[in-house]
């Protein structure tokens, strides 16, 4: 058996890990947090296990000339094309490559070269793995009357033994989502099923959310004409919901899908390549003036929250669970791992309630969330809305064990006082609207959902009462050292009760008797 010389794996890793030390000097954005959590597959008695090591990476480094670049990388089959990519992409993009002379159009092009780098590159590095697995693939045991059976069989074992190897080294792919700003201008580039969130707040409270972009999936009718005009049958690709295992039809890495797309029957009539590592870009959207954030989320995080509450409000949701950890939290990387583990105690207690939405949520993938702040100060621990803090009503998806349908209850979270941004540091500055008052009304903003490619929207209802305001001054503790509630559940008891009673009366259930 012929093989290739042993050197070149070490050549391999050599080659991808240059990668890295080019942008280990690079420094790390301080506006941005992350969180992750595992992949976990539940028993029947809602017991969690970890199916195989986490496979999500990211990216989240400060350029020079006001540059940022974050990404977020959903690994599949192993974590090697998504550490490759988020190494790999931060040297094509910020060693140099970019500057505040850019126009629009300059930016784009370089994202998108940056990105066939990429896959161009990592390519190399496993291609002489490529080749040896295609030599042993086709290689035959020599007919030799003087070799044994038992010879040949142990010959053959290591053959696939060492087949087996090779094909761990070079499957696997990512999905990516990459948000640069560039003189104050947000560019998102996507790749595959990753999501990107714009949240926007204005001085009158209304608080807008942007999906932007749409995933590369097999319902996206965009990509399934793609794929017709290549030959592919899109009717069967959107009825299989799946191409090689997985639901993007684009992404980095994965050969079986880049070279042998031929021996795969649902892509086998395509003229060309038909899944690609090309990004769809969009931006510029320009920062200037605005205060909110922006979260950066792998496949895995958003197919939880929809599979536990259903895909409906699930922006919302999530924008939500943000704005209320902001207030909150005194940093970014407690408000991301916040916001993550709720969605994981959200899938987790769907799944042992029994109810309807159980059966999707027997397991979740790996969740990765990135959260960059857009001129918004985080809290200086948690802020009332008489030390500073500022009313924001958002609207949250409540559904109760016994029907499909859903009940928007509308919280006020306490968001902390505005404040602008200079070179990277807080500096603090006065409220137009000022310190709520008694008497004073909460504002009635609303929390908008839009996606840009269909440029639909909805906005929340209810007065945003549930959280009441209290005087200006904070309340004193009484004689046993415990401060009067301010947080009126009324509304949550009435809304509960309507969904619970079937006509009955709900005296003796929950609320205040």
């Amino acid at each position: 058996m012929q093989r290739l010389p042993s050197n070149m794996a070490a050549q391999r890793r050599n080659l991808m890990q240059s990668h890295q030390s080019w942008t280990d000097d690079l420094p790390l954005c301080q506006m941005c947090g992350v969180g992750t959590a595992p992949n976990c597959v539940y028993s029947p008695d809602g017991k969690g296990t970890q199916s195989h090591p986490n496979e999500d990476g990211h990216l989240r480094f400060r350029g020079e000339d006001g540059c940022f670049l974050y990404g977020v990388f959903n690994g599949y089959d192993g974590s090697r094309v998504a550490s490759f990519a988020s190494q790999c992409l931060t040297a094509e993009l910020l060693l140099g490559q970019l500057t505040s002379n850019h126009t629009d159009g300059d930016v784009r092009r370089i994202l998108t070269q940056a990105f066939d780098a990429v896959e161009k590159s990592y390519f190399e590095t496993i291609g002489d793995a490529l080749a040896e697995k295609a030599h042993l693939s086709n290689y035959v045991l020599p007919h030799n009357e003087n070799v044994s059976f038992h010879q040949l069989s142990s010959q053959s074992q290591k053959v696939q033994e060492r087949l087996k190897e090779l094909e761990q080294e070079v499957s696997g792919g990512a999905t990516a989502v990459v948000a640069l700003i560039l003189n104050n201008k947000l560019y998102i580039a996507n790749v595959g099923t990753n999501r990107a969130l714009l949240c926007k707040s204005s001085s009158d409270g209304q608080n807008q959310v942007l999906q932007i972009g749409r995933p590369h999936s097999t319902d996206n009718e965009d990509e399934l004409q793609r794929l017709a005009t290549l030959g592919v049958d899109s009717a069967r690709v959107r009825q299989a919901g799946q191409i090689a295992g997985q639901s993007s039809t684009r992404r980095l890495g994965d050969y079986r899908v880049k070279f042998n797309y031929s021996e795969i029957d649902l892509l086998s009539p395509a003229k060309t390549r038909p899944v690609v590592a090309e990004p769809e870009i969009h931006g510029s959207q320009s920062l200037d003036g605005v205060t909110g954030f922006l979260l950066l989320m792998s496949e895995g995080l958003i197919n939880a929250l929809e599979s536990a509450h259903g895909p409906e409000q699930a922006n919302q949701e999530i924008v939500a669970m943000v704005a209320a950890e902001l207030a909150q939290q005194n940093s970014l990387e407690a408000v991301a791992q916040s916001v993550v583990e709720r969605v994981k105690r959200l899938h987790h207690d769907v799944y042992v309630s029994g109810r309807q939405r159980s059966t999707y949520c027997s397991r979740h993938e790996d969740m990765t969330l990135l959260i960059r702040t857009l001129n918004m100060p985080l809290a200086d621990g948690a802020l009332t809305p008489t030390q500073g803090g500022r009313i924001y009503p958002v609207s949250v998806p409540y559904s109760n064990s016994q029907s499909t349908s859903k009940t928007s209850v509308t919280l006020s979270l306490v968001m902390p006082s505005q404040s602008t941004l200079t070179n990277g540091t807080n500096t603090a500055s006065t409220l137009e609207e000022g310190t709520p008052t008694p008497g004073s009304q909460s504002p009635t903003a609303t929390l908008q959902s839009t996606n840009t490619q269909t440029q639909s929207s909805s906005s929340s209802s209810g007065d945003g009462s549930l959280f009441r305001q209290r005087g200006s001054q904070a309340a004193q503790p009484d004689e046993t050292g415990r401060v009067p509630p301010y947080v009126d559940f009324s509304q949550f008891y009435r809304l509960w009760g309507s969904d619970h009673s079937d006509g009955q009366s709900t005296q003796g259930g929950l609320g205040p008797q």
